[in-house]
């Protein structure tokens, strides 16, 4: 896992290197898409395995082509229509969904080689779902995806293994983006569902725009407060609560900087959310490191999460400042702003940020 989550951030770093010196179609197969499936094991230069062109004749229309299909035996088992990384894919399903029925592949790939949707017939047997199971975006990766892109390695591939979980990522993944959409833009109808007990007056349009602001809040703290419940109860064996404990952790501070280390100026405000991500980078690196040794300092631009309480050691950077632009920034990609809407986001990066400590403090054990 470790090595195919590396290789998928290498090509994350590439498209983001790369995209805006990419114009064309037949460019975006070759620096991205092709790049991309041989990361995943497959021959792309064996057209019995990965075949270019791949002939998907539709009713009486006859030499229609499909752009590549992985073949199976002669059999192809992932259709992929590939567009140019300049354009976006809300309006090319329809092509691919006419080339799904005509053959045998039970998968369908729409890409621009940074944007990776995948299709199945989990409603309608040998039709296209009009909404795919699965999407991810390489330049933005996340953990979670990876996990679920390793299904897809020609070693690892199964059909029914997939299937099997297909549906419930496809309706996973629907619910998230609607309790996103709730958390920043609740409609009339949640409101008005949400207030029914609270106000009994009458719920004209300017009670529901008063308490639109309320709503949004109540549900981003009741998501916040789950996640510290959460947290309190992953740490086990501790006594103190998560902020007791944080606050030691601070006192800390005080009498362990060093000559090279920077204190933090007093006169910036350390938030309720910076300290949320703080206890949630703790607690998710509790399995690799003594959490005594994990602190944070607060900076005018960015709330640093380091080891030993040494600006040399950091982790990650947290920039929740900012209402619509939150973001993560990591060791191991320190250029790289990695957007997040919410705190608790934080755990999609876990595998990245226990790699990033246990490489800061390999040279440590092996010098004892």
């Amino acid at each position: 896992m470790e090595n195919f989550a590396l290789e998928i951030r290498n090509i994350s770093q590439r498209i983001n290197q790369m995209k805006d010196s990419i114009s064309t179609e037949e460019a975006t197969k070759t620096a991205l898409i092709m790049p991309f499936f041989q990361m995943l094991g497959y021959d792309v230069f064996n057209p019995a395995e990965f075949t270019p062109e791949y002939i998907a004749d539709v009713g009486i229309k006859k030499g229609e082509k499909v752009d590549y299909a992985i073949m199976n035996q002669g059999i192809p088992t992932i259709l992929i229509e590939a567009k140019s990384i300049k354009e976006r894919l809300t309006k090319h399903d329809s092509q691919l969904f006419r080339y799904f029925g005509t053959t045998n592949a039970k998968f369908a790939i729409l890409t621009n080689g940074d944007v990776y949707r995948f299709y199945t017939d989990l409603e309608t047997p040998n039709v296209m779902d009009s909404v795919p199971f699965f999407e991810i975006t390489l330049s933005a990766i996340k953990d979670s995806d990876i996990k679920e892109l390793q299904k897809f390695k020609k070693q690892e591939f199964n059909v029914d293994t997939i299937l099997s979980t297909a549906e419930e990522l496809k309706y996973l993944n629907a619910i998230k983006d609607q309790l996103k959409t709730i958390s920043e833009t609740p409609s009339d109808d949640f409101i008005k569902m949400l207030i029914q007990d609270s106000y009994q007056g009458i719920k004209t349009q300017a009670v529901i725009d008063k308490f639109r602001p309320i709503v949004q809040k109540s549900f981003n703290q009741f998501i916040n407060e789950s996640l510290n419940e959460k947290l309190k109860n992953v740490i086990s064996g501790e006594q103190e609560s998560t902020i007791d404990s944080m606050e030691r952790n601070v006192e800390n501070q005080e009498t362990t900087e060093t000559q090279n280390d920077i204190p933090i100026p007093k006169s910036i405000e350390t938030t309720q959310e910076e300290i949320e991500g703080y206890a949630t980078v703790k607690v998710l690196l509790g399995s690799a490191i003594d959490k005594n040794r994990i602190f944070y300092r607060d900076n005018a631009s960015y709330f640093n999460i380091l080891i030993d309480d040494s600006n040399r050691k950091w982790i990650c950077r947290l920039h929740l400042n900012s209402v619509n632009n939150k973001y993560i920034t990591l060791r191991d990609e320190p250029n790289i702003r990695n957007k997040i809407n919410h705190v608790y986001e934080i755990e999609d990066f876990k595998d990245r940020l226990i790699k990033i400590v246990e490489d800061l403090i390999k040279p440590k054990i092996k010098s004892e």
